[in-house]
């Protein structure tokens, strides 16, 4: 179990299954022999939280950033059906006047660390909104990235260092050098915690053009993965999402080629 000021442990990880779900979009139900986390819930086409909210574990419920589509207000509705919840927050919903300070459980911000006889957190750093996450629970370590990513990615190839560009898909001025260096710089930080995770939940976005499946290559590059999860595809369709498969195999990462809301995998 990780405690506050060590690095992660350097012995094996332990074999306790686990079970996660895909929801929608970011969001996703990891569900071990003891706890229940909930990661970035936004939408539920395919009704999954309903027999979730029954079970009689500890819940935890995770939102990684303000935007709309990793976060909604309908997440506290749950705490009338159920007890034993915990939410853990991104400061930045706070901030941006999302929802009151007192909803949260545990509000923090890059480098703020959270631990009870269950799981430990650690928040980690976003080159967009919020934070991304690490949990550690019964000897498994997940990581969920929430907007973490090396989003323009497609203007690399001919961009010029110090140059701004406009994208008229995101109607703003960037620097794709500096950005991607900003994200390269969030996976030393992180590096610094640990490098290896169970489960990787990480943005495989078709949108973004080509190279969308860069940001992606580069974190298993630098981390071992036992499970690459792909996420924040629904714009492009769950077979844009499938094409990160290849990558992953050169590598040798186990990759949950997703085909449905709802659809469950055990690790």
């Amino acid at each position: 179990m990780y405690v506050e000021g060590s690095r992660w442990p350097a012995t094996g990880l332990m074999k306790n299954r686990m079970t996660l779900t895909y929801i929608f979009h970011s969001g996703f139900v990891l569900e071990t022999e003891a706890s229940i986390l909930i990661f970035d819930y936004w939408m539920d086409p395919a009704n999954v939280m309903p027999s979730v909210l029954q079970k009689n574990k500890p819940l935890y419920v995770f939102s990684s950033h303000f935007h709309e589509d990793h976060f909604t207000k309908e997440i506290f509705e749950w705490k009338t059906q159920r007890v034993n919840i915990t939410y853990i927050l991104s400061k930045d919903i706070y901030r941006h006047r999302r929802t009151n300070k007192v909803d949260a459980d545990v509000w923090l911000a890059k480098g703020g660390t959270w631990a009870d006889g269950t799981i430990s957190v650690w928040a980690t750093g976003s080159n967009d909104s919020g934070v991304s996450w690490i949990v550690e629970t019964e000897g498994k370590r997940i990581f969920h990235a929430g907007d973490l990513n090396n989003w323009y990615a497609r203007f690399l190839p001919e961009a010029v260092p110090g140059e701004i560009i406009h994208s008229d898909e995101m109607d703003e001025d960037i620097d794709p050098i500096a950005h991607e260096k900003q994200y390269l710089g969030e996976l030393k930080d992180i590096r610094k915690i640990t490098d290896r995770f169970d489960v990787a939940m990480f943005p495989v976005d078709g949108r973004i053009g080509n190279g969308y499946t860069l940001g992606g290559r580069q974190f298993i590059e630098r981390f071992k993965v036992g499970m690459f999860v792909p996420m924040h595809f629904v714009a492009s369709g769950f077979e844009s999402a499938w094409r990160f498969k290849e990558y992953a195999s050169e590598l040798k990462v186990p990759f949950w080629e997703i085909s449905k809301e709802g659809e469950t995998i055990r690790i």
